[in-house]
């Protein structure tokens, strides 16, 4: 009886915790695009749900993403679904460029691939039960998240141009004399081997989401036999990262050595030394820059990307280790090398994935405290090093020999503590909790014990 008046007080499905988790993250993401679309829209131009909604129908300015996306949404389908997906895909983009050779209009591809990533999830409502349902709207939800995540973050992006006409440039390259310049070094070294080096730093660049979709396809490999996704992958880390990271931009915007330094910048650049001249060390300030070029240097998120890639790859087999190192190291110096950032938005960046990434797993897998105490520390040194930036640059570019270890010291003992709870975290640093043991055969359930 006792069992059965439990049974009879269980809630139902919809108001399970985990499922009002979900429920309650769909609805701040989609007040959150709500939110973007309103002040894109005040700027004259359509925000992410405008320009989506517009590629179900007209032609698509990011093709490649989309089939991404539907690669991704792929991952809870049979081998059989599979074909039969992108064989949709493939034929509805056919009649959209034929018809759009017949009209005139702009060539374009990907409407076949978001129509099949929308139709996944209807059929998911529609035909679909159970976990069968669920494992269906998690595929399709996850390729609809890439797409947007993309276009959120071009909003992002304009919405940082428009509303910081000042960047703080000078007091971030005052601080980077505590690194020796390194965007001035690695620049240099870059321009003395081009168009070798070049040519390969921008393939490795530019084919760093190519990398991560091919490490998340990898993690999600088993997800159609298994009918569940793992507890954490890559794209989560990915997504969240693009997400938050767009934030700092508003409070500390920056647009790099090779626009407010070097020859990119035009008229807006406080003068053109990039790589050839350290910039001076002089009393920093703020200065007024153009509408267009993005505030999005602090922290480098392409650093923190490919330290997250680095991080998930160290799961995998040798040659998936080798790649993530490789893409790590390439990112870094053509981040550096191509004036992109300066060396201390690369430290910032490095601490902001780590944090990320610890407060991803711990959602996974449960909060303990060598979660919390990891979130924790990189949240407040992530805060040190914008604010030393901002308050302090003209004590660490005077005494470099000091505050150059320190800001390393800081982040390595990020990375350590990361390393420590990741260990914590591993297969084997608890046993196994033991099987429950057996009754026999209509055996009443064991009594509790007398109090």
């Amino acid at each position: 009886m006792p069992h059965q008046r439990g049974a009879e007080t269980r809630p139902p499905a919809w108001r399970q915790p985990r499922i009002l988790l979900w429920i309650a993250a769909g609805l701040v993401t989609l007040g959150f695009h709500i939110a973007l679309e309103l002040v894109a829209r005040r700027y004259g131009q359509p925000g992410p749900i405008t320009v989506e909604a517009q590629e179900v129908i007209f032609a698509p300015h990011s093709g490649p993403l989309l089939y991404g996306g539907l690669a991704l949404t792929m991952v809870v389908l049979t081998w059989r679904q599979r074909l039969i997906a992108l064989c949709t895909a493939v034929g509805v983009d056919i009649v959209f460029v034929l018809v759009r050779l017949i009209v005139g209009a702009e060539l374009s591809f990907g409407n076949g691939a978001l129509w099949v990533i929308l139709g996944v999830a209807v059929l998911a409502l529609v035909r679909r039960t159970g976990r069968e349902r669920a494992v269906l709207l998690k595929g399709s939800g996850l390729g609809l998240l890439l797409v947007f995540g993309h276009k959120t973050g071009d909003t992002w992006l304009l919405i940082t141009s428009r509303t910081r006409p000042t960047v703080l440039d000078q007091y971030v390259a005052t601080a980077d004399h505590a690194l020796a310049n390194p965007s001035w070094l690695v620049g240099r070294l870059v321009e003395a081997t081009s168009p070798i080096s070049s040519g390969f730093l921008h393939l490795v660049y530019g084919q760093l989401p190519l990398a991560a979709a091919l490490v998340g396809l990898y993690q999600l490999r088993h997800v159609a036999a298994e009918r569940r996704f793992p507890t954490h992958h890559l794209v989560r880390t990915f997504l969240a990262i693009g997400l938050l990271g767009p934030a700092i931009y508003m409070i500390f915007p920056v647009v790099g050595p090779l626009y407010a330094f070097g020859p990119d910048g035009g008229h807006w650049a406080v003068t053109n030394i990039w790589p050839d001249t350290f910039p001076a060390i002089g009393v920093p300030h703020a200065f007024p820059f153009d509408e267009i070029t993005p505030r999005n240097c602090m922290p480098s998120l392409h650093t923190a990307w490919a330290v997250s890639l680095f991080i998930h790859t160290r799961e995998g087999s040798r040659a998936m280790r080798w790649a993530g190192t490789f893409w790590l190291v390439g990112t870094l110096t053509a981040t550096l090398g191509f004036g992109y950032h300066y060396g201390v938005d690369l430290l910032a960046g490095t601490v902001f994935a780590l944090s990320i990434e610890a407060a991803m797993r711990a959602f996974a897998r449960g909060w303990d405290h060598h979660a919390t105490l990891t979130v924790s520390y990189g949240t407040v040194v992530f805060t040190l090093l914008l604010v030393s930036y901002r308050y302090l640059p003209t004590h660490m570019a005077a005494h470099p020999w000091a505050f150059g270890p320190l800001l390393l010291l800081l982040t390595g003992s990020v990375v350590l503590l990361y390393v420590r709870t990741a260990r914590q975290w591993g297969p084997h640093a608890a046993p196994p909790p033991p099987p429950p043991r057996p009754t026999k055969a209509g055996s009443a359930d064991p009594q509790p014990e007398p109090a």
